[in-house]
């Protein structure tokens, strides 16, 4: 089959690899009718995750027809239509039994690994390292999903591809977000990062009862996609995010917080944000952290920091002494997609939204290598792309 593989920095290519095969009496083998390109596979093309190989097929956003399932997976049959989560969960354990399904205890062969990174492992991923399984991912013909009796969710056929592909990851983390910050009437919530994650936590920020939502970016496409959403926006290279803040909550500071870029982040003027670059640039850090800092910063006493864009190792200079002395509250995860797809799903099905606003490019599979430059540099207003195989 064919699939886009990662042969090192900046270098994705179509490859022709093995076709998937049934490994586990619960597997089920999905032909691909929709991938995506997600924010934090950027990380992946920019060098910054560690344990790939060469040659690994990458992405985690995929839905597809079920064409084969194995003899003990009693969920699926051949010809169902479903979305697949990208953390993969057994449903049986300590964590998915209490709906931390990106916690899974089986689901990572490599738990080794992520141990001596980060102390314990999370669930596996696809496309997304040996530290996190060393599982194929889906921007490819077909994908081997494990567990399959447990992740992937039957979707009606009357809602498209593009309404539901993304309750694979970004809608669900999105809503996350926003559901992490126990958002109560008249709340203000700001959200750093305009790209698809966070332009889903502005949406679920006012479905969950916010009043008001401050959204921050600098990229012009992002900026009017928030503004759709009904966000005020600050554009980080022309405004002082903290006073800008300060001025709209009156002093107090956002209710909540809402990070949704994570270790790489645009470079601003700030003595921080440079160093963070500098430090990464040779060898001295592994994460750019200058968004946590400030939302930190910009969260009122008692608030709450949210974290769903993506970290991979240690932070520097983070303002602990504020969160202690000021009493915030930080929550974050990979998001346990299967705790809120049902939710989703009828949400999608009710009219309340239509994931598929997100979407500026389409193209088939064998345009990936080109379109991850696209989406990684901001060009051709480059918001989201879903690929056809």
């Amino acid at each position: 089959m064919k699939a886009l593989c990662w042969h090192g920095k900046h270098d994705m290519r179509y490859d022709t690899v093995p076709d998937p095969q049934i490994q586990h009496p619960r597997d089920a083998i999905i032909r691909v009718t929709s991938c995506a390109i997600c924010g934090s596979d950027l990380h992946i093309y920019d060098g910054m995750i560690p344990t790939m190989e060469h040659g690994d097929v990458i992405g985690h956003e995929t839905m597809g027809e079920v064409v084969e399932v194995g003899a003990e997976n009693k969920a699926l049959k051949v010809g169902d239509r479903v979305v697949v989560p990208f953390t993969i969960a057994c449903g049986e354990c300590f964590f998915c039994q209490r709906g931390f399904f990106s916690g899974c205890e089986r689901s990572n062969p490599n738990h080794k690994i992520a141990e001596k990174f980060w102390g314990h492992s999370p669930a596996g991923l696809f496309g997304y390292s040996h530290m996190l399984g060393g599982y194929a991912g889906g921007q490819a013909e077909y994908l081997r999903v494990p567990y399959a009796d447990v992740g992937p969710i039957k979707v009606p056929s009357h809602l498209t591809d593009d309404q539901v592909l993304f309750l694979s990851d970004i809608f669900p983390t999105g809503y996350m977000a926003a559901d992490n910050c126990n958002i109560q009437p008249g709340d203000t919530i700001a959200i750093w990062g305009c790209g698809p994650v966070g332009l889903f936590a502005i949406r679920s920020a006012f479905l969950l009862g916010a009043e008001r939502v401050i959204a921050i970016d600098t990229v012009p496409e992002r900026l009017a996609m928030a503004e759709e959403a009904r966000a005020l926006t600050l554009d980080f290279k022309h405004e002082d995010i903290y006073d800008r803040i300060q001025d709209l909550t009156n002093g107090r500071g956002a209710d909540a917080c809402i990070d949704a870029v994570g270790t790489e982040a645009d470079a601003t003027a700030s003595f921080d944000s440079v160093l963070d670059r500098v430090k990464v640039a040779t060898f001295m850090g592994t994460d750019r952290p200058h968004v946590l800092r400030q939302a930190i910063h910009c969260c009122r006493n008692f608030g709450t920091v949210s974290i769903v864009g993506v970290y991979g190792g240690l932070l520097d200079n983070i303002p602990m002494g504020s969160a202690i002395n000021r009493g915030l509250t930080f929550r974050m995860a990979q998001t346990p997609v299967q705790k809120y797809l049902p939710s989703l799903l009828e949400r999608v099905e009710n009219g309340e939204i239509d994931p598929s606003f997100v979407i500026t490019h389409h193209a088939p599979l064998d345009q990936g290598p080109e379109l991850y430059k696209t989406f990684r540099d901001k060009k051709d207003g480059c918001v989201k792309v879903v690929l056809k195989p």
